[in-house]
C-alpha cells in the first residue's frame, strides 16, 4: 500500500523510505545476486536501455538491491527538508564499492583539467591522497585551507577563479574539526561553485548538509550507516536529479565502482537501526570525552561536544549532537600511544570507524601513514593522536578498559 501521510521520524524513513514491491512478496528486499537481468521481449530491452531506470539491465548499472539502499540515504538525507518551491526535497543517490569510489565520482563528474577544488586542511587521509595523488596528476589543482576562517575561504575564492567545486569534510578525520557549513557554502554559491560535504561521521541522524543549499553529500557507507563493520560501500547523494541520472551517473558506472548485492543488502540492514544505535554512541562518546579531559595522563581532547573545543559552537548549530568520533593527546606522545593501544582489553584495535564496538587507532601509522609528517603535523594529526569511535557498549566498560590502559 502506497504510503498516504509523511513520516514524523527517521526510524520510519529507514525501515520504510524504500518503495517498491520485492520479488515473490518478500518482506525485506532480496539480493538480487545476479549480474544481469532478462527481458520478454526486444521492446522491452529497447524501452530499458532507453529509460532511465537502470536497474533491471546489467547489475553495474543498477540493481534492486543497490536501489533499495540508494532510496532509503537519499530519503534519511531529504528527511524534513523543502526544495525552493516549498516541497518535500527530492534527492538521487548512487551507491558505489566504497567511500573512495564514491569521491572518484564525484571529483571526476564535476572537475576537468584546468579547475580547482577548495577543501579543509585536515581531512581523512585517503580523500587528500586522492587529491595529490591522482587529480593533481590531471590538471586539477587542490587547495587546501583553514576553512574554519571563513577569511581564508574568501581569499582562495577570489584568487583562484578556477575553483570549481568546494568540499566540506565535517566533523574532520581525525581531529574532529568543524567547518561552518552555511556560511561556507554562502561563499562558495555567491562565487557560483558547487559545494560538496562528506557526511560521514554526523550521518543524517546528526547533519543534514542539503539543508544549507548544497549541491552533493557523500558518505562512506563502511562507517555508521552500515554501523556493524560488514561491508565497505560508498554513497553519492545529489539534488539536480536530472544530472544525477544521466552525467553523473555515466561517470559512475564508466569507472565501474559499482556496489555489489550482498554489500547493499547489508547496508539496507544496517540503516533501520540507526537512530537507535546514533543516541547510544553519542552518549557514550561524551561521558567518554568528559573522563578523557580529567586524566592526568591526557594532554588534550579532541571533541567537539566539550565547551572548551575551539569548534563547540559551530558544532552546536549544524549538529543535534556532537558525535560518536573523538581523538585525544597522550601526553608521553608517541611511545606513550603505543604502550596505551597494546594495553586495551576490550576496546578493537583497528582502523575505520563508526561500527557498534569501540574501535582505536593510531592515525600517524594508520590512516594517515601516507601523509608526509610535515604535512599531518601542520594539520593536527600528531605522532601521538589517538583516535577513537566510540561504540555501544555499557560505558561502565569502555572506561574501565580506558582506565586500565592509561595507567
Amino acid at each position: 500500500m502506497a504510503q498516504k501521510f509523511p513520516f514524523t521520524g527517521l526510524s520510519s524513513v529507514a525501515l520504510h523510505a524504500a518503495g517498491g514491491q520485492n520479488a515473490a512478496d518478500a518482506h525485506l528486499t532480496p539480493i538480487y545476486a545476479t549480474s544481469t537481468f532478462t527481458f520478454d521481449t526486444a521492446q522491452e530491452g529497447m524501452e530499458r536501455f532507453a529509460g532511465s531506470d537502470k536497474t533491471r539491465v546489467y547489475s553495474r548499472w543498477g540493481n534492486p538491491t543497490f536501489t533499495a539502499a540508494e532510496e532509503t540515504i537519499a530519503a534519511l538525507e531529504a528527511f524534513g527538508l523543502t526544495d525552493e518551491q516549498g516541497q518535500p526535497l527530492q534527492l538521487k543517490a548512487l551507491l558505489h564499492a566504497s567511500g573512495q569510489a564514491a569521491m572518484t565520482t564525484l571529483f571526476l563528474s564535476n572537475l576537468k583539467t584546468g579547475d580547482a577544488l577548495l577543501s579543509h586542511f585536515s581531512l581523512y587521509g585517503g580523500t587528500q591522497e586522492l587529491m595529490y595523488k591522482v587529480l593533481a596528476d590531471t590538471g586539477i589543482q587542490p587547495i587546501l585551507v583553514d576553512m574554519r576562517d571563513l577569511n581564508q575561504v574568501a581569499s582562495a575564492l577570489k584568487q583562484n577563479p578556477q575553483i570549481k567545486l568546494v568540499h566540506i569534510e565535517t566533523p574532520a578525520n581525525p581531529t574532529i574539526q568543524c567547518v561552518d557549513i552555511a556560511a561556507v557554502t554562502q561563499l562558495a554559491k555567491a562565487g557560483g561553485k558547487l559545494v560538496s560535504v562528506d557526511n560521514t561521521f554526523a550521518t543524517p541522524y546528526l547533519q543534514q548538509p542539503f539543508r544549507y543549499g548544497v549541491d552533493f553529500v557523500f558518505h562512506s557507507t563502511t562507517k555508521f550507516l552500515n554501523g556493524h563493520g560488514t561491508a565497505i560501500g560508498g554513497v553519492l547523494i545529489g539534488k539536480d536529479i536530472e544530472r544525477m541520472k544521466t552525467g553523473i551517473w555515466k561517470w559512475h558506472v564508466l569507472l565501474g565502482g559499482n556496489s555489489n548485492p550482498f554489500d547493499a543488502f547489508l547496508l539496507a540492514q544496517g540503516m533501520k537501526t540507526l537512530e537507535l544505535r546514533m543516541d547510544r554512541h553519542c552518549s557514550n562518546a561524551m561521558t567518554v570525552a568528559e573522563y578523557l579531559a580529567k586524566h592526568p595522563a591526557v594532554a588534550q581532547v579532541n571533541y567537539t561536544g566539550l565547551s572548551n573545543h575551539p569548534d563547540h559552537a559551530v558544532a552546536l548549530k549544524q549538529m543535534k549532537h556532537p558525535g560518536a568520533v573523538l581523538s585525544f593527546e597522550l601526553k608521553g606522545g608517541l611511545e606513550a600511544g603505543k604502550q596505551f593501544i597494546d594495553r586495551l582489553q576490550m576496546c578493537v584495535r583497528a582502523i575505520s570507524l563508526g561500527t557498534v564496538d569501540t574501535l582505536v587507532s593510531h592515525p600517524a601509522s594508520m590512516s594517515h601513514f601516507g601523509i608526509p609528517r610535515d604535512e599531518r603535523i601542520k594539520y593536527g594529526i600528531t605522532d601521538g593522536l589517538i583516535r577513537m569511535s566510540v561504540g555501544i557498549e555499557q560505558v561502565n566498560d569502555i572506561l574501565t578498559d580506558l582506565e586500565q590502559a592509561l595507567q
